[in-house]
């Protein structure tokens, strides 16, 4: 009962925060200036993480840029140079813990302290549980989640000293709502989700007000990872619309961004409605991809 009443008197801050939250849709947020921050992004010799690299260094960022791909790196960090940014490519397996500690000491001694880190690398396996390989689960998970750890832990320090800074991750609408034959994709989609929202708690909690986190959560995005994907949500999205989207949300310090919107409002959906009827909604969105299945009915 008492807990009840305590809620009861929560309501009109409730109401009041609603309000605040309304107002500040129709008033433009101020972005903030991130030139002559050093930048780190992971998996920056494609997609999403080069498209990001390009955008910093339109805005003078010093970038500092990670892959595994060699070639991908450099012509990355070659293009960033033509935009007028300092750039820096480094070769980092981000499965490799080790690799990870060792390249963060390479770019504190020789650049300076990274002030906002970009979690952006990330692996897919398209297949069920039973055709994906121990090993293709093990580096989904290295990848696509710790990394995420090894990078903090090298960075974050510095960003904490200073109270200033930001911490990026990269996730997907998979770390909110789940997808057939994406089961490894989804389970570490959903871990790099709470790992954004633990971090922030844990920062708020620290009293490290000037360290801001964003969290990226976009459906599939036409970078040729996953094959044939279609979906009733809509259009497969461009990694140009992606990236304006990121950009905006990390220069006016958005905690969790959904692309497209409706993202956000399924997610919703899914704690509040009925099993049964979510499970229609599901066969109305029709989400289909090139997937390889291992599992052979015995009884065939």
């Amino acid at each position: 009962m008492r807990i009840l009443l305590r809620f009861l008197l929560l309501l009109p801050l409730l109401l009041i925060c609603c309000l605040e939250s309304l107002i500040k849709l129709f008033i433009p947020k101020k972005k903030k200036s991130v030139a002559g921050e050093i930048v780190l992004v992971t998996g920056a010799g494609h997609g999403i993480g080069r498209l990001t690299a390009y955008e910093f260094a339109k805005r003078k960022s010093r970038l500092v840029l990670w892959d595994i791909n060699k070639h991908g790196i450099e012509e990355t960090a070659a293009e960033c140079r033509k935009l007028g940014a300092q750039a820096h490519a480094f070769v980092v397996d981000c499965s490799n813990r080790e690799d990870i500690y060792s390249s963060a000491k390479k770019v504190k001694a020789e650049i300076g302290d990274v002030s906002i880190l970009v979690n952006n690398a990330g692996v897919v396996y398209t297949s069920d549980l039973f055709a994906t390989q121990d090993p293709q689960i093990e580096k989904t998970f290295e990848v696509n989640v710790l990394a995420h750890f090894w990078t903090t832990k090298a960075f974050l320090p510095a960003m904490m000293r200073n109270n200033h800074g930001h911490v990026v991750t990269v996730a997907s609408a998979a770390g909110h709502t789940v997808v057939p034959f994406l089961l490894a994709y989804c389970s570490s989609k959903f871990a790099a989700v709470g790992f954004h929202r633990a971090l922030t708690e844990e920062l708020a909690a620290l009293e490290r007000t000037g360290v801001k986190t964003t969290c990226l959560c976009p459906n599939f995005i036409n970078t040729g990872f996953i094959k044939n994907p279609t979906t009733n949500l809509g259009s497969i999205l461009e990694p140009e619309k992606v990236v304006d989207k990121l950009m905006n949300g990390i220069l006016t310090e958005q905690k969790m961004i959904f692309v497209p919107s409706i993202i956000h409002f399924l997610t919703l959906m899914e704690r509040i409605l009925p099993e049964r009827f979510l499970a229609l909604v599901r066969q109305r969105i029709q989400i289909k991809f090139d997937a390889v299945i291992g599992y052979k009915d015995k009884a065939q």
